[in-house]
């Protein structure tokens, strides 16, 4: 992948309210896409499996869940779209040391590892985490976009 070209790696939440015309943010997630032409936007193997599990949960789907061969179909019409990617770690060595900086609070934080994770490895690859969690987007720094 060409280094002039701007990467978009969306946390979870984009991408599900991209996929789900109920999602309370789907308006300013597809209003951003939109707007996207000469940049690719990626999934990681994390964004993958949390987009497909919460496709899948009738909690926040509602009426509109996915059975898991849904899912994949809905991966599968999202990902055929030529700006959109799959992102392997190319330095799995710096995404851990990121993480493990970002990780060394002394208290009790079992949300903070999707999210430390997405951080690192955003930071270690140059891509920018695109978000609606102010909290993450701090994390992230300088290679974070808050959609509003």
């Amino acid at each position: 992948m060409p280094k002039s070209m701007r990467f978009y790696f969306p946390d979870i939440n984009v991408w599900v309210a991209l996929a789900y015309l109920g999602h309370q943010h789907h308006a300013i997630a597809t209003a951003w896409f939109s707007q996207l032409s000469d940049s690719t936007i990626v999934f990681c193997r994390l964004t993958q499996l949390g987009f497909l599990r919460l496709i899948t949960n009738p909690v926040v789907m509602q009426t509109e869940a996915k059975t898991q061969s849904e899912a994949w179909k809905v991966y599968d019409a999202l990902t055929s779209d030529p700006r959109i990617a799959f992102f392997p770690e190319s330095d799995p060595e710096l995404t851990e040391e990121n993480l493990r900086a970002l990780t060394m609070s002394g208290q009790f934080a079992p949300q903070q590892w999707p999210d430390a994770y997405l951080a690192s490895l955003a930071k270690a690859e140059g891509l920018t985490l695109v978000t609606f969690d102010r909290a993450l987007s701090k994390s992230a720094g300088k290679a974070a976009l808050l959609l509003k």
